[in-house]
């Protein structure tokens, strides 16, 4: 790294608290409701968790541990838990598929999920893509049976535009964010994301981790895991790391304000499914008690923990992980060449560290440009 050293920055949550239960939006029910459903469906099997010791030596800790969502159910990212297991509630509720339009606004992974769900009904499904999505998330949308709408402006343009539209045409929308009137669909979404954290739960088999570090984005992801992680262990709960990048940074400024806060998206991140600027009202009832700590960090930190997993450290094996699915490794590394900051989160030789892989190479030709290599490659 440059003698610069790119940016990151650290918020302790001054409402952090681990003796107090988490608001009920996320209860066990809803939870385990949602995970015994994506048990059942054709296909599942839990996403590994990867041991990775050479990269905890790099580092300095304990141990590395890396939950890889990249292959689940063949659609790259976490994302497939949460939009299909929501439309697959909306659909029973509806009485079936047929002649229904779910409708849904991504930086690319969420609309996954929903498209897979509209075409496992047999119904019809509409993307709104925001500028900033490439073409090669475009085309995966498309060959999952998607009809896709362009909208200038950012992914919160996109969720604005989306609900007028779907309010106008009698349309569903699955949307992993939620505003005044619309809860239920999100809180299914989030339900779904919280299997990640019970398939890790049961795969450390007892092994407590010190430190957990969460995607921010809207808040969904890290809320279910935060949930999640609260309902096993309590007050002895990991320490919980949101983090984003410094150019959408909108949890650690609504930590920074005291409330739930939008910013502007005045530039684009690499990683793009993080690229948010309106936190989710029901994830922030989650993380304003329960994230210990908020993080932003620069794109410049995006390239090399991606070709660090690609090339596996010392004997670990090389981990295919796309751009947003790095943030908590980023984060890792640019607190480790600050010392300040590295003992501001409580880092040292016996820190246990759960990173979550959220997703894999979900534009293949963005990985190859930065790693260098094909994912097949990598895999390989």
């Amino acid at each position: 790294m440059s003698a610069a050293r790119p940016a990151i920055e650290h918020l302790s949550n001054p409402h952090a608290d681990h003796a107090a239960p988490l608001p009920g939006v996320l209860t066990r029910e809803t939870r385990v409701e949602a995970q015994q459903a994506v048990r059942a469906w054709p296909g599942y099997a839990p996403t590994p968790l990867l041991d990775l010791p050479d990269l905890a030596r790099r580092l300095g800790v304990a141990a590395v541990r890396w939950k890889d969502e990249g292959g689940r159910f063949g659609l790259g990212s976490f994302k497939a838990l949460g939009g299909a297991y929501a439309v697959q509630r909306l659909v029973r509720q509806l009485g079936g598929g047929a002649d229904i339009t779910f409708a849904a606004a991504t930086d690319g992974n969420h609309g996954r999920s929903v498209a897979w769900g509209a075409r496992q009904a047999g119904a019809r499904c509409m993307i709104y893509l925001h500028a900033g999505v490439s073409a090669g998330r475009e085309a995966a949308l498309r060959a999952l049976g998607a009809d896709i709408v362009r909208v200038a402006g950012n992914y919160d343009d996109s969720v604005r535009q989306c609900a007028r539209d779907a309010a106008e045409n009698g349309w569903h929308v699955v949307s992993d964010t939620a505003w005044e009137g619309y809860r239920e669909v999100p809180t299914a979404v989030m339900a779904g994301y919280s299997l990640i954290a019970a398939e890790a739960i049961e795969q450390m088999a007892g092994e407590r981790p010190t430190h957990v570090l969460v995607q921010g984005g809207v808040g969904g992801v890290a809320a279910a895991i935060c949930a999640e992680l609260r309902d096993a262990w309590g007050a002895e709960a990991p320490r919980f790391v949101v983090v984003e990048p410094a150019l959408a940074a909108c949890l650690l400024e609504s930590a920074r304000h005291g409330g739930r806060t939008e910013i502007p998206i005045e530039d684009e991140t690499v990683m793009a499914g993080l690229s948010c600027g309106d936190p989710s009202p029901l994830a922030w009832e989650v993380l304003d008690p329960g994230a210990d700590d908020f993080v932003a960090v620069d794109d410049a930190w995006v390239p090399p923990a991606m070709r660090l997993l690609a090339d596996g450290e010392g004997g670990d094996r090389p981990v295919v992980a796309g751009e947003s699915g790095v943030a908590g490794l980023a984060a890792l590394l640019a607190a480790k060449e600050r010392p300040e900051m590295w003992a501001a989160l409580g880092l040292d030789a016996s820190s246990r560290v759960l990173l979550i892989g959220t997703e894999g190479a979900t534009d293949p030709d963005i990985y190859r440009q930065i790693v260098g290599r094909s994912p097949e490659a990598v895999a390989a």
